[in-house]
């Protein structure tokens, strides 16, 4: 039996000290092999250096939206120089996130404080978080444009953002195919991704007591229409849930998407495993 860990981010910290034995501990799960994702140009470099470290790793390069206001200019220069890396497998993890807006930070601020009015601070914060999402949207126009040019597929990453994320991304329609990572959305977002050629990946959210809406997804959706992933260090699958998370939990995470599905491990493992394989053509 194999699975394939869609993503990971073997590049942060938390991995630093016994990375050798992560990667080990996921071949003894069956883990053929990881995908490592980049969430900025340093941390996309580490990606590549990984992946020629480690010869079951993959990496992608890319800007997390949450990271766009922190990067140097140069960077879309930077990531395209490293996607032409021969194991690096897509772009990414590119997308929107509004769930913490800069107005939030704004509101306690002296600055905001001194306006004067309710309608003057609502004015201020409804531009800086306009120019924010603006941002956010060129960055992710961007690596599209990047991964249509070189022929690669995307790694999207959607909180919070779900209408402006679709409306940007089927301007690529044909053009470019993404994968919806960490999905949490409805069984009818879902179906609305693949209609659009997309896919979707479930993480140890699948596991959690109140995943149910994840699990629902799991059972409704296509087989061919999804991949497994664990988003580790993050979002670590019961039952290590709140501790470091890591990629050999992809096997729990495939063991319990089979379970609600009603199928055998393996049929779970050869099919996600298939579609990781063309998707990020392994």
């Amino acid at each position: 039996m194999e699975l394939i860990e869609t993503h990971a981010h073997l590049d942060y910290p938390d991995f630093a000290g016994d990375l050798e034995a992560v990667v080990e501990a996921a071949r003894a799960a069956g883990i053929s092999k990881i995908i490592t994702i980049g969430t900025g140009l340093e941390s996309s470099r580490r990606a590549v250096e990984l992946a020629e470290l480690f010869e079951c790793v993959h990496a992608v390069v890319g800007l997390h939206p949450t990271y766009v206001e922190e990067e140097k200019g140069g960077w879309l220069e930077g990531i395209r120089e490293l996607a032409r890396h021969p194991k690096v497998a897509a772009i990414g993890e590119t997308g929107l996130d509004y769930h913490h807006l800069p107005s939030e930070k704004l509101a306690s601020s002296p600055a905001i404080s001194a306006l004067g009015t309710e309608m003057a601070a609502d004015t201020e914060a409804a531009i800086v978080d306009g120019a924010y999402k603006a941002a956010q949207a060129e960055a992710f126009a961007a690596q599209l444009d990047l991964a249509a040019e070189l022929g690669l597929n995307v790694v999207v990453h959607q909180r919070d953002a779900w209408d402006d994320t679709l409306g940007i991304l089927k301007n690529y329609t044909g053009r470019v195919r993404g994968v919806f990572h960490c999905f949490g959305n409805t069984l009818g977002q879902a179906m609305e991704v693949v209609a659009l050629g997309h896919l979707v990946s479930f993480t140890g959210i699948v596991t959690f007591k109140n995943g149910g809406n994840v699990r629902e997804v799991a059972a409704g959706l296509p087989i061919d229409a999804f991949m497994v992933e664990t988003d580790c260090p993050y979002l670590a699958p019961v039952p290590h849930r709140g501790k470091r998370c890591e990629p050999a939990h992809t096997r729990l995470v495939a063991e319990k998407v089979a379970e609600v599905r009603g199928i055998p491990l393996e049929e779970l493992a050869g099919a996600t495993t298939r579609t990781a394989r063309a998707f990020f053509r392994l």
